[in-house]
């Protein structure tokens, strides 16, 4: 089975964390476009209480317009999403690992490969740069 997450795990606190993949995300030239913040969502619609967790939507607009570009129907897959969540005494950085969007097409362009590895790389460094700090 492929990989589908790029995944780092620290033992800063949950907000401080959330801090710093937002400010790494964006020294790798990506924007946060959307957030989804699933203790509150979970706990408004449903009256459940989880631990902290949140989705940002990250976006490097050259790379989403060249992918864009090359496959059209991509845009289902965007924008890359990385995940922000409390796990115990740690807390846990998963981002979609944008090389597996190619793997999900037997037929994917090859310019996108190369899109998928640029995205793979900016995402991995902002992950190692959060679990580095």
């Amino acid at each position: 089975m492929t990989q589908l997450t790029l995944k780092v795990t620290t033992a800063k606190a949950y907000d401080e964390t959330v801090a710093l993949v937002r400010a790494s995300l964006g020294e790798a030239g990506f924007g946060v476009l959307t957030e989804i913040d699933i203790k509150a969502t979970l706990k408004t619609k449903l009256d459940i209480d989880v631990e902290p967790q949140v989705i940002l939507g990250a976006c490097r607009p050259q790379l989403a317009h060249a992918a864009l570009q090359a496959d059209p129907s991509i845009a289902a897959l965007l924008p890359c999403n990385v995940v922000v969540r409390s796990d115990g005494d740690c807390t846990v950085v998963e981002a979609f690992d944008p090389q597996a969007m190619t793997a999900l097409s037997a037929d994917a362009p090859a310019g996108l490969q190369d899109i998928a590895a640029d995205a793979r790389a900016r995402l991995r460094g902002a992950l190692e740069t959060v679990e580095n700090a």
